[in-house]
Parts: C-alpha cells; sequence; structure tokens
C-alpha cells in the first residue's frame, strides 16, 4: 500500500512539474527571453517524443533569436518522421521568408497547396497555417483547390473569411449568399461574419456593396431568398420602411403567406423608436392577416403602442372606443386573454375607471385558462388593487401567483410586486424580507431591481428610526405607478425641501428627473442631473446621472457635443459602471468611429 501511494506522488509531482515547465516557457517567451524559452521547450520536446506544439515553440523561439538554419533542421525532421502535419511546409516557408529568401518560401508554399490537391481534408491546418501568416492569396489558392475536390460549407466559409481579409467584399458576400441560398441553416454561423463588415450607417462601403450585389442577384434570378437578404440588411440600418416593403414583396410571393417576420419588423421598429412604420406594419398586418389569432397579436402591440403615446382625453376615448370593436368582432374569448389584459389596465391607469377593470378581470378568470394564463390574469387584478391602494387584498392575490407558478419568473415577479406593495404602505420590513429572496432570481433584471429597493430602504432607514422621508419617498413612487406624475413631483419636493442633508435627497432628485422625461419636460430633467452631478458626484447615482444626462443631450435636446462630454465622464471615471459598455459605444457613434 505504501508503495502504491508513494507511485500515485511521484505521478502526481512529475505532472505538476511539468505543467509548470510549461508554463515557464511561455513566460520567458512572452517577456522577450528566447533564449531560456528555447531550452525549456526542447526540454519539453524531448521529454514528450516531439510534440507538435512544444515543436513550435522551439522553433519561435529559435526564429526570435535569428537561428533559422536551426528552426528549419527541427521542422525537416519533424515533417519526415510524422509525414501527417502538411501545413510544415507553410512553417518552413515562412521561416525561408523570414530570412527573405522569397523563391524558397514560395516553393513550400506550393508544396502545401500540393498537399491539399492530394488530401482535401488537410485544408484546415494548412489553410489556418496560410491565414495565421497573413498569406491571404495563398490560403484563397489553397481554399479553392480544396473545393474542387471536395464541396463541403465549412471551406466555402473559410473562403469567404479570406476574401474578408483580403478586402474582396464582393467576392465575400457573394460566396456567403451563395452558401446560404444552398444551406439556410449557415444563416446564423454565416451573419457573425456579415456583422464585422454591415454596420448600421447606409453610406458604410460593405453595405452599399452588399446592396448592390443583392439587387443585382434579384434581376438575374428574383429568389425570395435576396428579398429576405435586402430585409436583413435594411433592418441593420434601422430602416425599417424599407425593410417593409420587401417583407411585403415576400408575403406576397411567397406559397405559404406567413405574416410572423411581418409583425416581428413591427416589434423591432417600435423598440427602435420608429413608431410611425411601426403602426404602419400593424396596421397592414390587421388588413392581410387570415389568422384570427394574428389579428388580434397585431392588435395588441398596436394599442400597445397607441397607449404609450397618449396626449389628449379624446385619444383615449378613441381607444376605448377601438377596444370595443376589436370585441365585439372577436369576442371575451381565450384567444383574446392578452387584449382583455391589456384593456383593462387601460381602463385602470389611463380611464382611471378600476370597477369595470377589475370586472373585466373577473370575467376573464371565468374562462378556461391554463394557469400561466390565470396567474397572468391574477397579477393584473393585484395591479389594479395596488392603483385602489387595497393592499391586502393585492397581496392575497400576488401570493396566488406566486402559488400557481412556483419556480417560474411569473412567480419571481410577483415577489418583487409582494415587495414593492409592502413598501407602499410603509411596511419595509416586510418588503426587505420579499427582496432578500430574490437575489438569486434568474431574471438579472428583477435580481437588479430588488437590489436597488433593499438598498433604499436600507439606506434610508438607518438615520432616521421613524423613516419620515422614506414613507413620503414610497408615496411618491406610488403616485408614479397610478401614473399621477404631478403629485409624485409634489411629494418629492417636500421631501427635498423638508429633508435637506439627508440621503434620500439624490434619490429624490433623480425620481423627478425621471418624472420630469415622462412629462416631456426635458430642461428641468436635465437640471434635476445637473444637481445630482453638482453635490453627489461621488456617491452612487452619480454615473446614473451622468448617463442620462447624455441620453437626454443626444436623443431630446440635439446637444451630441453635451452628451459627448457626459458619456466621457463615465468613461473615464466610472469604468465599474453598468452604464460603460453603452456610454462608450455612444461616446464613439458620436465622434464618428466605426463600430463593430
Amino acid at each position: 500500500m505504501r508503495f502504491f501511494i508513494t507511485i500515485i506522488l511521484v505521478f502526481f509531482f512529475s505532472k505538476l512539474s511539468f505543467g509548470q515547465s510549461v508554463q515557464l516557457a511561455q513566460n520567458y517567451f512572452e517577456q522577450g527571453e528566447y533564449e531560456k524559452s528555447k531550452t525549456v521547450y526542447q526540454q519539453l520536446f524531448k521529454k514528450t517524443s516531439g510534440s507538435y506544439s512544444y515543436l513550435m515553440g522551439v522553433v519561435t523561439s529559435l526564429q526570435q533569436l535569428q537561428e533559422y538554419e536551426e528552426a528549419e533542421k527541427y521542422l525537416l525532421d519533424f515533417s519526415a518522421k510524422t509525414k501527417v502535419y502538411p501545413n510544415l511546409f507553410v512553417e518552413i516557408g515562412n521561416n525561408y521568408q523570414l530570412q527573405n529568401e522569397q523563391e524558397k518560401a514560395k516553393e513550400y508554399y506550393q508544396l502545401a497547396i500540393k498537399e491539399v490537391e492530394r488530401v482535401p481534408n488537410y485544408i484546415y491546418s494548412v489553410g489556418n497555417a496560410f491565414q495565421k501568416y497573413n498569406l491571404l492569396d495563398e490560403a484563397e489558392l489553397a481554399y479553392k483547390k480544396a473545393l474542387e475536390k471536395q464541396q463541403s460549407p465549412n471551406i466555402i466559409v473559410q473562403l469567404a473569411s479570406v476574401y474578408g481579409s483580403q478586402g474582396k467584399l464582393e467576392e465575400m458576400f457573394s460566396t456567403y449568399l451563395d452558401l446560404i441560398k444552398e444551406k439556410p441553416e449557415y444563416f446564423y454561423a454565416v451573419n457573425r461574419n456579415f456583422s464585422a463588415f454591415i454596420k448600421e450607417d447606409a453610406q458604410n462601403e460593405a453595405n452599399q456593396i452588399l446592396r448592390k450585389l443583392l439587387l443585382k442577384k434579384i434581376q438575374q434570378n428574383p429568389d425570395l431568398f435576396y428579398n429576405q437578404m435586402l430585409s436583413w440588411l435594411f433592418t441593420q440600418q434601422k430602416d425599417y420602411k424599407k425593410a417593409f416593403i420587401q417583407e411585403k414583396a415576400i408575403y406576397q410571393r411567397s406559397p405559404q403567406q406567413n405574416l410572423r417576420k411581418i409583425i416581428e419588423l413591427a416589434s423591432i421598429a417600435n423598440e427602435n423608436g420608429n413608431i410611425d412604420t411601426a403602426k404602419e406594419i400593424l396596421n397592414y398586418t390587421i388588413e392581410e392577416a387570415t389568422s384570427e389569432q394574428q389579428k388580434l397579436n397585431a392588435y395588441e402591440l398596436l394599442f400597445e403602442i397607441e397607449i404609450a403615446q397618449i396626449a389628449s382625453e379624446k385619444e383615449k376615448q378613441d381607444l376605448y372606443q377601438r377596444f370595443q370593436e376589436v370585441f365585439a368582432n372577436y369576442g371575451l374569448q381565450k384567444n383574446s386573454l392578452a387584449l382583455q389584459l391589456q384593456y383593462a389596465k387601460f381602463l385602470a391607469f389611463n380611464l382611471e375607471d378600476n370597477e369595470e377593470a377589475k370586472n373585466t378581470l373577473y370575467k376573464a378568470l371565468e374562462l378556461p385558462l391554463n394557469k400561466f394564463e390565470e396567474a397572468r390574469t391574477k397579477m393584473v387584478l393585484a395591479d389594479v388593487l395596488v392603483y385602489e391602494e387595497k393592499f391586502n387584498q393585492a397581496l392575497i392575490y400576488y401570493s396566488q401567483v406566486q402559488n400557481l407558478v412556483q419556480n417560474n419568473q411569473l412567480a419571481q415577479e410577483s415577489t418583487f410586486k409582494v415587495a414593492k406593495t409592502s413598501y407602499y404602505k410603509g411596511d419595509f420590513k416586510w418588503a426587505q424580507t420579499q427582496l432578500k429572496v430574490l437575489k438569486k432570481a434568474t431574471s438579472q433584471l428583477i435580481a437588479n431591481d430588488a437590489l436597488q429597493l433593499n438598498l433604499l430602504i436600507s439606506d434610508n432607514s438607518l438615520e432616521d428610526s421613524t423613516q419620515t422621508a422614506l414613507k413620503l419617498f414610497a408615496k411618491a413612487d406610488l403616485y408614479t405607478f397610478q401614473h399621477k406624475n404631478k403629485k409624485a413631483l409634489v411629494v418629492l419636493d417636500s421631501i427635498l425641501h423638508n429633508h435637506k442633508g439627508e440621503k434620500i435627497e439624490d434619490e429624490a432628485l433623480f425620481r423627478k428627473a425621471k418624472l420630469f422625461e415622462k412629462e416631456k419636460q426635458f430642461q428641468l430633467a436635465k437640471e434635476s442631473y445637473q444637481q445630482i452631478i453638482q453635490f453627489y458626484g461621488q456617491d452612487i447615482l452619480a454615473d446614473d446621472a451622468y448617463f442620462y444626462l447624455a441620453e437626454l443631450y443626444n436623443n431630446q435636446l440635439n446637444l451630441p457635443e453635451k452628451a459627448k462630454e457626459n458619456y466621457e465622464q463615465i468613461i473615464f471615471n466610472f469604468s465599474d459602471s453598468i452604464f460603460f459598455v453603452e456610454a462608450r459605444k455612444k461616446y464613439r457613434i458620436l465622434r464618428g468611429d466605426q463600430i463593430e
């Protein structure tokens, strides 16, 4: 037994020592100590009876020391012994190229290409070797020779990649398009490569080349595939109107007419602020759809957009009438449940008709719903009860949702709403108990919201045992939830007036800024953000203030230079901010950089 343990220990420490030697060799090489890295790699190469990776460690160290003849000897000896590494011909050629012996280098490159002609599967190692040394013309030739013998999608992708590196963009796009047309399943793999060249800017050279190529191919062969690719290109450029034209052409010419892609385009246009185009697409969908469910889905998104745009009492009443017309046509059935829930929220939060909202939801609960549909309906009912400040009743329904769909994201959302409702009613202790449960929520958004609310309660309970300011702040948040923004602003002003110097002051300013944005009072929002920066520039909301102020300058006030200044503050002073990546991207766009 003791002998056996000794053997294991010897084996363990020898493996450990070997691993340390590899790391040592790499460290020497990275630090430019090539004589030392050569020695260690030679020892490793000898110990492993000729490992390819350690061979290359020896060779690259020798090349750095300009000991090219010794490097060649290693390469030739290894090649003669193994005969399964045709990429070694590329390595030998590169060794000659480092000595400016171009003709000899070409001889070995040709040998590598001949090996590919003999055994097409060698193309992967040979092609990679050529690309490693930026020998793109040789790589192109090698891939073409391989394709003459073996039509492989993977080889086609590699050839297209070489075209891209050479700047032969039309050849690259044409090669990719031919592949996707033949094998649509390669679209997502190829799309990553497209994205390295295609930008949001329609004037970008690659965008123009692809657009012209697609139009030419449509003229030569009016295949729907090319319309699909044009739609994709216009979507990347955020030109949703042109994308819609292509999607209409596809829909009208397709044997299996399906509006799914058109509805998706409407959703993308809406998310990116192109509201008019989104509405145009949805109205087209409603007119064209033969499926009742597709019509209802389109109505739901259209009404969501219109609710967000409501600016007058007349618009509210017009939308109310449109809801009535839809329900008259399609009934209050299970397939219109999502629309019924949207209608109930509209009644409560926009028309302040809580009784009709609740009646709508009670009727919906009488339908033959599955447990997830029942949970969603009860969640909206609880929201309406919170709107009415009937907190205890709301908590009962939120708890029912938790029990109906345990371990589902909907249950986590309901738990957060339990915490938020407890917070509104001033029961901060119970709110924090619920928030702690959400630390490990699968939804990052819910986990972050829970963390922020927990910090708000904790930070503003330490200095004020009566929690007076916090209770007022919760009241302002409740008014915001109820869409009573003016009342919320009055409460926040009272906090700022009566609780000067308290921790909650920057939070109140931040809430005011967001409310002013909702009310489209952008100058007042700007002033609130600037106050946070001026008086709380080192506190937790400083990066939020810089980012949203930059967004305000960029999107609403049309002051791009001011936006750049504020994005820059995050880049240089808040590198750990959650806004860092987005701020850097937007700063570079404003500076005119090409963004990958």
